[in-house]
């Protein structure tokens, strides 16, 4: 399978070290730092967590001329695309940087502009989208809510699977909520979708999901829920239960990005919604074990499968 991801593209730093007194100019812990590793954030790790299922990944995104973005190219070069569609534009790399103390985070620091991309930056992006989705088994939306998800490259990329019939998958935040019409699978959390929506979400009223369906204008709304698993409304008004598979907790950063991928190579497989929303359930379940944004792979995905039914 090959699957086109398009979004928002950061770099994760961490900074990891020990704490051993607080310091005087301030009330706040002294960290010395031992160690600095990068990792990829946002859209980059959706892309890196297709490519740990096996699948070919393309990935659609804007990156700052910038250490930052260096960094970032280099950590996508095992993709197959070469970097191909990585647009560059005049602002900084997205950098969100976390400092790390006896396994607790203190603090993180984000380095970004996030307003929408526009003019030429647009131009260049639709191109990498067309040639991106021409060449897709599968398409994911990965919004962040950082400016490559305009209304303009989110027409596109829908339109672009349409004619070419295949699955689109979409991760939402809330600035761009209602405009993903035609999507197949509208994957947000139930937060985004009570603040999108302006009202609590009752799952004792079935209607009001159904409700939330229609006015999406989408195929399938999957709801992650955290450790109460997931909810897929399908478009009957049809609600499945997906419980959660999780075993150990340990940190549940990066989750949602295992989930989108998983969802969006098995529907380009073939698989049915349905069937696609329980194996990605499972990939969460693994991802939660790990510490940081981590991905999983089909063999570790197997054995949870295995494991849960024993």
């Amino acid at each position: 399978m090959r699957v086109a991801v398009i979004g928002d593209a950061m770099l994760d730093v961490y900074l990891r070290g020990d704490v051993e007194r607080i310091s005087p100019e301030a009330p706040v812990p002294v960290v010395r730092i031992r160690e600095r590793t990068h990792a990829l954030g946002g859209a980059a790790n959706v892309a890196q967590n297709v490519a740990a299922l096996g699948a070919t990944c393309e990935l659609v995104a804007a990156l700052g001329d910038d250490g930052p973005g260096r960094t970032l190219r280099a950590l996508l070069a095992h993709l197959d695309s070469g970097g191909r569609s990585l647009v560059t534009v005049a602002r900084p790399t997205t950098t969100k940087t976390r400092v790390v103390a006896r396994a607790q985070q203190l603090v993180r620091v984000d380095e970004e502009e996030d307003e929408d991309v526009t003019g030429p930056e647009v131009d260049r992006l639709l191109t990498a989208v067309e040639r991106a989705v021409g060449e897709a088994s599968a398409v994911i939306l990965e919004d962040y809510n950082k400016g490559v998800l305009v209304p303009a490259v989110i027409e596109a990329a829908i339109r672009a699977a349409g004619r070419r019939g295949i699955p689109v998958v979409v991760d939402p935040k809330f600035r761009n909520f209602f405009r993903y019409r035609g999507a197949t699978v509208f994957k947000p959390n139930r937060r985004e979708l009570e603040a999108a929506l302006g009202a609590a979400v009752d799952f004792d009223a079935p209607t009001a999901l159904h409700d939330a369906l229609e006015r999406l204008g989408v195929g399938h709304l999957l709801l992650t829920l955290g450790e109460q698993g997931m909810a897929l409304i399908a478009p009957d008004g049809t609600t499945h239960r997906v419980a959660t598979t999780a075993r150990a907790v340990y940190d549940v950063v990066g989750a949602g990005d295992t989930v989108t991928a998983y969802l969006a190579v098995m529907l380009a497989a073939g698989a049915t919604a349905l069937e696609a929303a329980i194996v990605a359930n499972y990939a969460a379940g693994v991802e939660v074990g790990k510490l940081g944004a981590a991905t999983v792979s089909p063999r570790e995905l197997l054995a949870a499968h295995a494991a849960a039914r024993d």
